[in-house]
């Protein structure tokens, strides 16, 4: 794919400065109501002054310049002005731990810190080197504004004059060191230069036919390469606005406050949606309204609205696997999901379903000039124009992550069908075997036990076990049942129910012995979860192994 120098975003930035500088580009929400808008004039001179500071900052170009912080319209000021002073961008995600902080920082060589929107900052903050320059964001908490050691944005903006000109960037040089959320070890660092990134979005704009007029909703980790894709990169290449959520209790209203045309998310969320809905309408009476000719246009429109989504003309779902029956719900609602598959190593840009094109259980076809592959094991291997440069400081690493031929291994498991589509049957590395000597893959079979709104994650076990276990997680809404021995005994039923309906379906190796529900929620915070939702299985198995036993009743309540 041939990238122009004024495709790169740098280029595209200052084209949009220039050609819609009094139009908003920005909406962020400041707190008790407000709303900060910003034009492309405002957000560009924001980050001209920061890149005219950090220039003086004499740092050799090229530096690492990290940026932690929640979502919000300072995030993305910090990124342009790091990339106009000539350097390269390092987010770490808002809910990292202290010891990932100081590892990020550490192994990224990290000279500053842009400190924004958080919400654990006081447990993040010791993890910061002593050498590290630290800038307090508009948005950063109390804390921070108040330690003098800290240099505050507004200060800067006050002091320095907008970098001028147009400032250029190479299509090799580097962009950004995206590093991973670490569900299996410690986060590696991803590089990519411009041309990788623009790569991603040039075919991934034009397959979606986004547009100028276009809106989108910022709330999903920018630190992560899905958000950083679809929301920032497309932003800067296209033009259109962006919107910021204020916080997890306000995300409805947000996003009713957004409208947007674009949006996307992950299957958790996708699920915690239509729980939602049917908290309000039970799946029963929805279902036969949706029948009903006269009706079921209003009822689809009066859902959607009630989501904020009714002006959706893209759904994009990413990041994990998401159950075919929920993509089959929302196209019943005139709401088609398109799943797109891809990784942080090639920034978010390898396959996805087209409109008018899903089909449920397959996660689409290659991306334009993406190459793709089973290898002998069936892994599927990737060759994408948006392929990493290379793993940070790990050329060993990086070598290893390529075939000969120039191929990313992706670590997944899939099946090609003669139409191109690709279904994904799990994780090479994730696959068990029982005592009975057969092998299993988890991600299918969670996928079917959180397909029906009962469960809301699901995790397949049993290494060394006659027959395959899974751990699940309740749905929000059922969770207050599982404290008490009558809310169980209700429960159960419907349990047992869903794990017969999921073996049915399974061949005999793979189909599950008993479900162990578990009371606590998993979360980001209690580290079940990594800060892009996916489970952490080594965090579960530990949390939960030694409960797992080879006999047991087919419904058991952990309670630890």
């Amino acid at each position: 794919m041939a990238i122009s120098q004024h495709e790169l975003p740098l280029a595209r930035m200052q084209h949009w400065e220039r050609a819609r500088a009094n139009e908003i580009f920005m909406s962020q929400p400041m707190g008790n109501g407000q709303v900060r808008d910003y034009t492309w004039a405002e957000a560009m001179d924001e980050a001209r002054r920061m890149a005219s500071w950090l220039k003086a900052q004499n740092y050799p170009a090229g530096s690492n310049i990290a940026i932690i912080s929640k979502n919000c319209a300072h995030w993305l000021m910090s990124d342009f002005a790091i990339w106009m002073a000539g350097h390269v961008s390092v987010p770490l995600y808002p809910t990292v731990t202290a010891e990932t902080v100081r590892y990020v920082l550490d192994h990224s060589e990290a000279r500053l810190l842009f400190v924004g929107k958080l919400d654990e900052w006081d447990k993040q903050k010791s993890g910061v080197p002593d050498h590290v320059t630290m800038v307090a964001c508009e948005l950063s908490p109390q804390s921070t504004l108040a330690n003098q050691a800290i240099v505050r944005w507004e200060d800067i903006l006050a002091k320095h004059e907008p970098l001028g000109g147009e400032p250029v960037r190479a299509a090799e040089d580097w962009a950004t060191i995206i590093y991973t959320s670490g569900s299996t070890g410690v986060p590696k660092g991803v590089v990519h230069d411009f041309r990788s990134m623009a790569a991603a979005v040039k075919g991934s704009m034009t397959e979606f036919a986004l547009q100028a007029s276009d809106r989108m909703i910022s709330y999903l980790p920018l630190a992560h390469a899905f958000e950083r894709t679809v929301v920032e990169s497309c932003s800067f290449l296209q033009g259109f606005r962006v919107y910021f959520a204020e916080s997890l209790d306000t995300f409805v209203s947000d996003i009713q406050r957004a409208r947007p045309t674009v949006f996307h998310s992950v299957p958790r969320l996708w699920l915690k949606f239509q729980a939602g809905v049917h908290a309000k309408m039970p799946p029963a009476k929805l279902r036969l309204l949706l029948r009903i000719p006269i009706l079921n246009g209003i009822v689809r429109k009066k859902v959607l609205t009630g989501l904020g989504l009714e002006q959706a003309r893209v759904a994009i779902t990413g990041s994990a696997p998401i159950p075919a029956e929920l993509i089959d719900w929302y196209h019943a609602l005139g709401l088609e999901l398109c799943e797109g598959y891809a990784m942080s190593e090639n920034f978010c840009y390898s396959h996805f379903t087209r409109p008018g094109a899903a089909k449920a259980g397959y996660v689409g076809t290659p991306a334009p000039d993406v190459e793709c592959k089973l290898g002998p094991d069936g892994e599927v291997l990737v060759k994408s124009p948006a392929s990493m440069v290379c793993y940070y400081r790990e050329p060993q690493l990086t070598d290893e992550s390529f075939t000969e031929d120039g191929f990313l291994r992706t670590g997944d498991r899939g099946i090609i069908e003669p139409d191109g589509r690709l279904r994904i049957v799990g994780r090479t590395k994730e696959l068990f075997k029982t005592s009975k000597g057969k092998y299993i893959a988890p991600a299918p079979i969670e996928s079917d036990l959180q397909a029906t709104g009962l469960v809301e994650l699901a995790c397949v076990t049993g290494n060394g076990l006659p027959q395959p276990v899974a751990i699940v997680s309740l749905a929000e809404g059922l969770r207050p049942k599982a404290t008490s021995a009558d809310g169980k005994r209700e429960l159960e039923p419907q349990l047992r129910e869903l794990l017969a309906s999921v073996n049915e379906k399974l061949p005999a190796h793979e189909r599950l012995d008993r479900l162990y529900v578990a009371r606590e929620p998993w979360t980001i915070d209690n580290e079940m979860l990594t800060p892009t939702m996916k489970i952490r299985r080594s965090a579960l198995d530990a949390r939960y192994g030694e409960h797992i036993e080879e006999s047991g009743p087919d419904v058991a309540w952990l309670d630890t």
